[in-house]
């Protein structure tokens, strides 16, 4: 991992914000403007596969949000976490799916469940709520009973 932290620190500059490894799991915290040119490092330094990618909703803490990737090198078996923090305010980072085309359908759940952004998806929109669904339901301040609903008689 020195190689990782020096390239990071060299490229990235104040947009790495460190590195924590902690029982053989390694997390890197991005900013989220480097979040695609972190990934793209990763990528070609052999982590080529894509496990996951989800979010975390905070809700006292600012910002608000944690979006984490999970990246697995086959060829060495080891593995990194990448993560940024996203605002509250229109949570919003640019889309992984060009370097891994995964990342559409978790990049969909997590704007889905969570409504972050992910800027030049290429189909940003609902996958498993219905297209006119208001709310994303697992946000911290969204309802333990959901939206209010009509029934039908």
């Amino acid at each position: 991992m020195e190689e990782v932290v020096s390239f990071l620190e060299q490229r990235l500059g104040e947009r790495y914000l460190g590195l924590r490894e902690d029982r053989g799991e390694t997390t890197v915290w991005i900013e989220p403007s480097a979040w695609v040119e972190a990934a793209r490092f990763f990528k070609e330094s052999g982590f080529g596969f894509l496990s996951d990618l989800t979010a975390v909703d905070y809700l006292d803490r600012v910002p608000r949000f944690d979006l984490s990737v999970i990246l697995l090198s086959m060829a060495t078996r080891e593995s990194v976490r990448m993560k940024t923090m996203l605002g509250e305010e229109d949570p919003r980072v640019s889309t992984l799916s060009e370097l891994w085309s995964g990342a559409n359908w978790f990049e969909r759940e997590v704007y889905d469940l969570f409504g972050i952004r992910f800027d030049g998806h290429p189909d940003l929109r609902r996958i498993l709520l219905p297209a006119d669904y208001h709310g994303h339901p697992l946000r911290r301040d969204y309802p333990v009973t959901g939206p209010p609903t009509s029934v039908y008689r």
